[in-house]
């Protein structure tokens, strides 16, 4: 029996449907943020034990100190639920935060076919190749890399999409991912993808996708996981399909991380099935953003397109 969850089995659950109420961000002054951080500071050492030497240090820690150790203990924080006090004061600093790294609207972006001149890609006037943070894209669903247990990296500080999408967005993700999984009961497979609201972030929806984990033995098993990674893609379109008023997706490049897909054949199967599916679907989306957050990345895939190694 397939354990995996269709989206009418948790939309309820997690009220997808409902807009979240973004906060006013907290006041610009450190002084005023250093309140809210020392409330969620305390609430977060207190939750640990023995933690009262850590707490009497917070208190004459610096500001920024105090906000990454915030940070590093909701990263390893389970996804217990948290009071509804908490979440507002959380969202506010990060609301602040988003408004300081600056907001990049996707529908603004260059088209591939103005950005490549003479691409032969056949969607490449409704999609975008653009290098940057995608926790400060406006785009109506960015794709996270996500793990089998689906509730984001539990590695404080580590580089991966997981941790930078879940940090920025806030613990409600973690909350709504683990209401998922305890519905669900079982590990989420590869090449599937749920879906959150995005709560902090400029987006409105997060697609969870589990990608394949690259192992380079035997042309077979190779031939599977890229079939894997084209379903990874595939699924987050299809379930775009299946949400009112999503028009606009940025993928981050699946796989390529820790999981050790290379990075061209990852970026041609990417081109390649977001390319069949929109010549499936015409109306379906008005962009699909291709992040990347390496130069190396960027040059691959410009050089597939320019090349037209796509197919």
């Amino acid at each position: 029996m397939d354990p995996c969850l269709d989206i009418e089995d948790y939309r309820y659950q997690i009220r997808l449907d409902e807009p979240f109420p973004a906060p006013e961000p907290a006041a610009e002054a450190e002084a005023d943020r250093e309140v809210l951080v020392d409330q969620v500071l305390g609430y977060l050492l207190s939750e640990k034990q023995g933690a009262g030497s850590s707490e009497e240090g917070s208190t004459r820690a610096t500001y920024e100190s105090k906000r990454r150790l915030v940070r590093a203990l909701l990263t390893v924080r389970p996804p217990d639920p948290l009071a509804s006090w908490f979440h507002a004061a959380i969202d506010r600093l990060l609301q602040r935060e988003s408004r300081e790294r600056g907001t990049v609207e996707a529908m603004e972006l260059p088209r591939i076919a103005d950005a490549i001149p003479g691409v032969t890609y056949s969607v490449a006037n409704r999609c975008a190749l653009w290098r940057g943070d995608i926790t400060a894209l406006r785009v109506d669903a960015v794709v996270n890399a996500a793990n089998s247990a689906l509730l984001g990296c539990f590695q404080p500080f580590h580089a991966c999409i997981d941790n930078a999408i879940h940090s920025a967005a806030g613990p409600r993700v973690r909350e709504d991912c683990q209401s998922i999984m305890q519905l669900q009961g079982a590990p989420e497979k590869t090449c599937r993808a749920k879906i959150t609201r995005a709560y902090n972030l400029p987006a409105r929806f997060i697609f969870h996708t589990v990608g394949p984990i690259f192992s380079g033995e035997g042309s077979s098993f190779i031939a599977q996981q890229e079939l894997q990674l084209s379903a990874c893609y595939r699924s987050c379109l299809e379930l775009a399909l299946r949400v009112p008023g999503i028009r606009s997706v940025a993928f981050c490049c699946i796989s390529t991380g820790v999981f050790g897909f290379p990075g061209e054949p990852a970026g041609r199967i990417a081109l390649r099935t977001v390319q069949e599916f929109l010549e499936k679907h015409p109306d379906a989306l008005d962009m699909v953003v291709f992040n990347v957050f390496r130069d190396e990345d960027f040059q691959i895939y410009r050089k597939l397109l320019v090349l037209q190694e796509v197919s």
